[in-house]
């Protein structure tokens, strides 16, 4: 006898109810509520991503052909496409951000850590991506004269490779703009790309304690202070303590070091620039090395997630709809991490959207998604000793 409930029903699970209503009255959220509750409306977009649903109609019409299985879910009915378009609209986004901070926060315990390297500091990517958009559709995020778009900007925690924070803004906001308002542990180390140039935050992290890993621009102006010996690997060319300068400002306060590295893969030679004076030259360039793992989460939230086309028009819906993208990617990786089959991040989204309303045990199914359910493997051996072949 089957006694779970559906796949999706286990997965609402990781969201205790109790803290979610506490979240929902901490923002506000049902202040003008007319029966349609913000944990429907999260249910609705959480299907979005988990069933690839396109546009509200699918949203609407997959929850309404599950009908008789969405009380498992606490939600009555399914939503019409003029009440959760009007939610999407209207309801604060930043309930969808408390979610994921709460859900990363205890994903994050959970998780063993899984970094490659031997040190006690933390290690953490960041960068932005554009998400194109319709410019006449989508008139609040102007960005070029015909088109639109708006940037994610992500920090990247690299234990577990899990994504600690995020900032969505237009198109047009530059990286380091939104950089400069983040704040970071002392000992933490941030590895970014030469978008976020800015010899001021970079001097301002060197006094809180915060190590960084980034490229130097080639134009970048210094004085040499001391050279280093080379360590015996070929790939490390130079290794040097500088301090940063230009001829329209004054040199910096503090002094950092230069790494050239010899690429033998891409056949160039990458500068690196760092404020970290005690790591071995080889150790920096592996760290540099890890900030490719931000690019393959962008690439894998593009190609899995919606998060290129859009159920509702306004910035309210835009970001529920990416920060609930957010949250079903840390979802999908604490799946990836609790299964002992090895799952690839697209193949597991891909299999999930089918086994969403499948009532059957989720973890025995991760572990062992290609057999049978117990029900089904009795009758099988039933059909078989009465000389019956399995359909």
């Amino acid at each position: 006898m089957n006694r779970v409930c559906s796949i999706f029903s286990q997965i609402l699970q990781l969201f205790p109810r109790l803290e979610f209503e506490q979240m929902v009255r901490k923002h506000r959220a049902e202040r003008h509520a007319r029966g349609f509750t913000s944990w429907g409306q999260f249910v609705a977009m959480l299907f979005c991503q988990l069933g690839q649903a396109q546009s509200l109609r699918e949203i609407c019409g997959g929850l309404a052909a599950c009908e008789g299985k969405l009380k498992h879910l606490g939600v009555p009915q399914a939503p019409r496409r003029s009440t959760l378009a009007y939610a999407n609209k209207h309801r604060p986004w930043a309930l969808y951000q408390a979610i994921f901070e709460r859900l990363y926060a205890r994903f994050q315990a959970e998780l063993a850590p899984r970094r490659k390297f031997r040190f006690r500091n933390r290690l953490l990517s960041i960068d932005g991506t554009l998400i194109d958009l319709c410019s006449t559709v989508f008139d609040w995020a102007a960005y070029q004269r015909s088109k639109g778009a708006a940037k994610l900007h992500l920090v990247l925690d690299h234990r577990g490779y899990l994504p600690q924070f995020a900032v969505i803004t237009e198109g047009k906001r530059s990286e380091v703009a939104v950089a400069r308002t983040w704040e970071f542990e002392p000992g933490t180390i941030l590895i970014f790309d030469r978008g976020y140039v800015d010899y001021c935050w970079y001097e301002r992290l060197t006094q809180r304690g915060v190590f960084f890993v980034t490229r130097m621009r080639t134009d970048a102006a210094y004085q040499v202070i001391e050279k280093r010996s080379r360590p015996q690997n070929r790939s490390i060319r130079r290794d040097q303590i500088i301090r940063l300068g230009s001829r329209n400002w004054r040199r910096m306060k503090v002094n950092l070091r230069q790494i050239e590295v010899w690429d033998a893969e891409h056949q160039r030679m990458l500068v690196l620039l760092t404020n970290h004076l005690q790591f071995a030259a080889t150790t920096i360039s592996e760290i540099y090395r890890q900030r490719w793992q931000i690019e393959l989460f962008f690439r894998a939230l593009k190609q899995s997630l919606r998060v290129k086309t859009f159920v509702g028009t306004s910035a309210n819906a835009l970001k529920i709809q990416i920060w609930t993208a957010l949250i079903a990617i840390l979802v999908l990786k604490y799946l990836q991490w609790r299964a002992r089959f090895g799952w690839s991040l697209s193949n597991l989204v891909a299999l999930l959207r089918q086994q969403l309303f499948v009532y059957r045990d989720l973890f025995t199914w991760l572990d062992e998604p290609f057999e049978p359910p117990p029900a089904l493997q009795g009758i099988h051996d039933t059909q078989l000793s009465l000389g019956f072949s399995p359909v």
